[in-house]
């Protein structure tokens, strides 16, 4: 004679994923965030075209790579992979008439990066645009300023 088969228990699968995604939101937005801007202000962000963009970030990233003589060492500095500085220095380079970094090989003495005239004026006139505007914007951010709540 052939036997029944088993009873077969459902498994709530759907049932556990769903607890586990909660659980996660609950703990992603119960930690306190770390303030991401701590001094008030502008931060400067000039789109020069389509997909062409120049900000803080950026130019940080340029500053370092002026004092470093590294791309590596710029993003580090920075706390950026050096898969993503080296990234955003080929986006620069790409979005202007002519390279902004240029890079030697790394090998037994190790390689290096600089940056170019073209590259030094970029930042020049980019740091020069954000001084305007914080000396611009300085009487109305302080009446702003006192409108905002006292940070904790």
């Amino acid at each position: 004679m052939l036997s029944s088969p088993p009873a077969v228990r459902p498994i709530t699968v759907a049932g556990t994923i769903a607890a586990r995604l909660i659980a996660g939101w609950r703990a992603l937005f119960s930690r306190r965030m770390k303030p991401k801007h701590i001094n008030a202000g502008a931060r400067l962000r000039v789109v020069l075209g389509p997909g062409v963009a120049l900000g803080p970030g950026k130019a940080d990233l340029l500053d370092a790579i002026a004092e470093t003589g590294s791309i590596s060492a710029a993003g580090r500095r920075m706390k950026m992979s050096y898969r993503r500085a080296w990234l955003l220095v080929e986006e620069l380079n790409g979005s202007f008439q002519t390279a902004l970094v240029a890079a030697d090989k790394g090998g037994a003495h190790g390689g290096g990066a600089r940056l170019t005239e073209l590259g030094a004026r970029v930042l020049r006139h980019f740091r020069s645009m954000e001084r305007k505007t914080q000396k611009a914007i300085a009487a109305d951010l302080s009446a702003l300023s006192t409108l905002a709540k006292p940070s904790k």
